[in-house]
């Protein structure tokens, strides 16, 4: 049970995919247009129940809550070492002479 006042993220649907334009790409068309938003849940609501909450910015967004105290969770991807190969050539094109780590 999340408690009024709680950080939380919100989800809700602001176009089913029947009512995309049919200008947007064909796979864009497939699904859903979203909107997720994180802000302070404005009373207490369970994981899964429609919930509003105050954003930072003082607007007001309602949707099903989908977590409290969110988290980010991207990265960059996994390590490429042609990338780390590709630092090492700019950094002596740059800065000439030797590049580090040699």
């Amino acid at each position: 049970m999340a408690k009024k006042g709680d950080w939380v993220i919100i989800q809700a649907t602001v176009l089913a995919k029947e009512d995309r334009v049919p200008l947007i790409p064909e796979d864009t068309r497939q699904v859903p247009l979203e909107s997720w938003v994180k802000g302070y849940l404005q009373e207490d609501a369970e994981v899964g129940t429609d919930a509003s909450v105050q954003t930072v910015s003082g607007r007001i967004a309602t949707g099903k809550l989908v977590e409290v105290n969110p988290t980010y969770r991207h990265s960059f991807g996994n390590f490429i070492p042609e990338i780390l190969e590709i630092d090492r050539r700019l950094h002596k094109a740059l800065y000439g002479g030797e590049t580090y780590g040699n």
